[in-house]
């Protein structure tokens, strides 16, 4: 099949031309990809290609890399810059790309392949990480069904094809019915305690349409600051209503996720059956740190179990306050959190607001990269390179000696056709060429306010957590020293260790010698004053028993969908979460909440039957950081280990073996306990 011409989608030896991206150019770029791929597996196959890493391993892994590298770039996107289009362009190939993934991994031949390397000299003679791609690939070859019957196979490829279109359904559906909705105000009057630059966005929003007054939408700035300020009670329950009823069957049937839920959630059973496992959480947990479903489930009770009395006590405490304070005699849930930021700024002296000035935009950015330069010996330079939106910033990391290690793209502003949340992803990994070191590319991507005029974006100290989280993200990708690709950086990493790094970096948010060098007032540029961030220590776990068990709660009801749940059996969805809340939660969300509809971390993301990663890492991050306060936060001789036993070293060796070399044993629970304001509970079980 000839190369297409002029197709930014298949130049691979530069920076991907972004801008020069057009949705017609998609379809082409699969094709030929797929062409090449397929004509490379077949050679691959033969019995005259020697099964050794040079001959089998690496044009294997070129040509795949190849097609995995486009369809990023299509996937990226499609998650940043959705267009009718782009969406066409990708619901029309993501059938392809599904099905190739899926037939190699049933590839017999080259299953045996892998099988004779793994029983060769060349094998017990190469590095770990070799061995660990070996390993991991003949693992993956029999989750794909390699070994099943012929049939079985056809119904795990018809089922895999099918989740991924359920999965960008859900996505879509959630996307299409946060911006459809949206609440015209006329008045500025009915959005007091609003901060001055959401009332102003809201202004910019109305005008960009042509019409007066203010937009409200559920972009998270938007949402956040409604529920947390506004003084009016029957906007924030407006507001919360429907967010809260997104992609549900409250709203457009098109845009339902209901129907997609109970088909994703029949087809994993399925699959997990078919591949002999008695539910879809065994499955899941084959490639993570924790064994079995029950583990798990005992991990999460555990943790609500210590947090539940703190929990009460606030919930309590925030009622009572309420009440006296507010007039609010029946908190709900459009109450919480404008509630708890009344509470917290009397209980603790200060306001949201008040800190956001000292957290301009630019000054954090300089401040994040100072403190990794300063930790990992590494330099962060601006750079260039073809975006998508203007907005985007692109930088490059080097070693102390000027060579380059890596490069990102920052996107951290919320627009129309961006889907919500933060995350990061890699665009391209490291990997050794014959002589050529390709280096590590990542999206890093938040949904922050825009900056209005002149004036920097000014970020809550949660948005300053956030960035933080996901660039510790970034650094597990792109400071790795691991060549070999499947890994490198984040690949071949157990899922549920892989939050370690990101929920590491966010403790330094919490420490002076940090905040002073990453903060200065917008207008007077002096650093945040040390008696402002003593009242932040002292509230920092402010309400930790309630967002410990609000996160427990998504954990647990994950993994009982997908352990002890039947699809279209005698309980819905929405039972079995009701049951969770009687187990976990203190304060409950009304009837029509259909939080599980706009779940996509586990429905449209790779968090199925692992949401519980985010508690498991976290005691991981907790005790690897309690390393860096035993022998100072900002020591650099600490953030070498880290570097060497962490991010280092990838996907090349167990996530566990890695901690352990990092912190010289098993992980406890006392840090995490420590920093959740929890430590007491723990002495007194």
């Amino acid at each position: 099949m000839p190369k297409p011409l002029d197709n930014p989608l298949l130049e691979f030896a530069r920076l991907t031309r972004f801008d020069a991206i057009r949705p017609d150019h998609v379809r082409p770029a699969v094709d030929y990809l797929l062409a090449v791929a397929n004509e490379t597996i077949a050679r691959l196959e033969s019995p005259h290609v020697k099964a050794s890493w040079s001959d089998f391993i690496e044009p294997l892994e070129t040509t795949t890399e190849r097609l995995a590298r486009a369809w990023k770039s299509v996937e990226h996107l499609n998650s940043v810059a959705d267009t009718p289009a782009l969406r066409a362009a990708y619901h029309e190939n993501l059938p392809k790309i599904t099905a190739f993934w899926t037939a190699m991994a049933q590839n017999a031949r080259l299953f045996e392949k892998y099988r004779a390397l793994a029983a060769s000299n060349e094998f017990a003679k190469a590095s770990p990480a070799k061995r660990r791609v070996v390993e991991n690939a003949l693992r993956d070859f029999e989750l794909g069904g390699v070994t099943l019957p012929e049939t079985s196979r056809a119904e795990v490829a018809t089922i895999q094809q099918e989740l991924a279109l359920l999965a960008q359904r859900f996505s879509e559906n959630e996307l299409d019915a946060t911006q459809a909705w949206a609440l015209w105000i006329d008045s500025e009057e009915h959005l007091k305690g609003l901060p001055p630059e959401a009332v102003a966005a809201a202004r910019l929003r109305a005008e960009a349409e042509g019409r007066s007054g203010f937009k409200i939408t559920l972009q998270t700035p938007c949402y956040l600051a409604v529920m947390q300020f506004a003084e009016r009670r029957t906007l924030r329950a407006a507001v919360y209503e429907a967010n809260a009823k997104r992609a549900s069957e409250f709203g457009p049937q098109a845009q339902d996720n209901t129907e997609v839920i109970l088909s994703t959630l029949a087809l994993r059973t399925r699959l997990a059956r078919l591949l002999g496992f008695a539910s879809f959480a065994q499955l899941s947990l084959v490639p993570k740190m924790a064994e079995t479903p029950e583990q798990v489930m005992e991990f999460l009770k555990d943790l609500a179990d210590r947090a539940r009395p703190y929990a009460e006590r606030d919930l309590a405490d925030l009622r009572q306050f309420a009440k006296h304070s507010l007039g609010i005699t029946d908190l709900q849930a459009w109450d919480a959190l404008y509630a708890a930021e009344k509470l917290r700024q009397k209980r603790f002296g200060f306001s949201e607001q008040e800190v956001k000035e000292y957290f301009p935009e630019p000054r954090v950015l300089a401040g994040l990269f100072g403190l990794v330069e300063r930790l990992f010996s590494v330099q962060i330079r601006p750079d260039q390179a073809p975006l998508w939106d203007p907005a985007v910033r692109f930088y490059r990391i080097e070693s102390r000696q000027g060579e380059l290690l890596a490069q990102f793209y920052l996107d951290l502003y919320a627009r129309p056709n961006k889907r919500s949340g933060a995350w990061m992803e890699d665009a391209r990994a490291r990997r050794r060429i014959g002589n050529r070191l390709q280096t590590p590319v990542a999206f890093l991507t938040c949904n922050f306010s825009e900056p209005i005029g002149n004036r920097p974006l000014l970020l809550s100290h949660d948005e300053v957590i956030t960035l933080f989280h996901e660039f510790g993200h970034g650094l597990h990708h792109m400071l790795t020293r691991v060549e070999e690709l499947p890994v490198s950086g984040i690949h071949g990493v157990e899922w549920d260790a892989v939050e370690l790094p990101s929920q590491f970096l966010e403790n330094f948010c919490w420490e002076w010698d940090v905040l002073k060098h990453i903060t200065g007032h917008v207008d007077s540029a002096r650093p945040l004053p040390k008696p402002l961030f003593d009242k932040m220590l002292a509230a920092r776990n402010y309400h930790a028993g309630l967002q410990m068990l609000r996160q427990v709660e998504y954990g647990l009801f994950d993994m009982l969908l997908h352990s002890d749940f039947e699809p279209r059996g005698r309980h819905s969805v929405q039972e079995l979460l009701d049951r969770v809340r009687d187990r976990v939660a203190v304060l409950r969300p009304p009837s029509y909440n259909r939080f599980q509809n706009h779940f996509s971390h586990i429905f449209a993301g790779g968090y199925a039957a692992g949401y519980y990663s985010y508690k498991w890492a976290e005691v991981l991050a907790a005790d690897a950081y309690a390393k860096f306060e035993e022998e100072g936060v900002l020591n650099p001789a600490t953030g070498s280990r880290f570097r060497d036993e962490i991010l280092g070293v990838g996907g090349s060796r167990p996530a566990l073996e890695s901690f352990k070399s990092f912190r010289g044993r098993e992980p406890t629970l006392d840090a995490l306990l420590r920093h959740t304001g929890m430590a007491e509970a723990q002495s007194a079980r």
